[in-house]
């Protein structure tokens, strides 16, 4: 219960900081939900905005189907995003539910799991080119270490970028690339909370005392 209720303060803060910011996105995307009702751009999705959600656990699929039936502006998309098209196995965690594979995850780091087969179950995955159409304004992506392959692979440039970049003993393992490809790009980091850095390639958006602070790595402790 704890988890839930942080988790959806976390994500209500990013929905607040987009909107005071007087951002208005057409279409924003979801990658990796956990459950509907701690999903990151609920807001949006409660304004009316078109939402791509993209969801690998069948289970929690089957959640958002419920909890959005009806919400024309809500795309479901039952799949795992990787670096190649085809299966993949995961392990069902809660919210740390990881991919095989991966060189590590809060769920390897943070709470010492060691995977079981009776956790795993395995899914279809895709590039993420094959869901994006160019036309994503905010993105969040939280797949547990796979984040860098949506990046890789993404076809629109959006406003603001949220990814998991680490907490406590976890640092993602692609933070290397993921910088590169952000600094490449034109996106710099506009603030962090909790887990999640989240990157802008907007030069005026508003920034808080608090967001500078974030980003500082003598506070960053604080802010996690």
């Amino acid at each position: 219960m704890f988890v839930a209720v942080l988790i959806t303060a976390m994500n209500t803060t990013f929905y607040h900081h987009i909107t005071l910011a007087q951002l208005h996105p057409l279409h924003v995307c979801e990658v990796g939900v956990y459950v509907p009702d701690t999903s990151n751009v609920l807001g949006f999705i409660r304004d009316g905005v078109r939402t791509t959600l993209v969801e690998a656990d069948p289970q929690i699929v089957e959640q958002c189907n419920v909890r959005f039936k009806g919400m024309y502006h809500v795309s479901i998309h039952g799949v795992a995003v990787s670096d190649v098209a085809g299966k993949l196995r995961l392990f069902r965690v809660g919210a740390s539910t990881f991919a095989e594979g991966l060189p590590d995850s809060p769920a390897l780091s943070n709470d010492s799991y060691t995977p079981n087969e009776s956790d795993s179950f395995t899914v279809d995955a895709v590039q993420f080119s094959a869901i994006d159409d160019g036309t994503i304004d905010v993105l969040s992506i939280d797949v547990e270490g796979g984040e860098w392959y949506v990046i890789r692979h993404m076809v629109s440039r959006p406003l603001v970028i949220s990814i998991e970049t680490g907490v406590k003993h976890y640092t993602n393992p692609f933070m290397a690339e993921i910088s590169r490809w952000m600094a490449d790009h034109g996106y710099r980091p506009w603030y962090r909370d909790g887990s999640d850095t989240v990157y802008t390639s907007i030069e005026s958006i508003p920034t808080t005392l608090r967001d500078k602070l974030s980003r500082h790595p003598l506070t960053q402790y604080f802010f996690s």
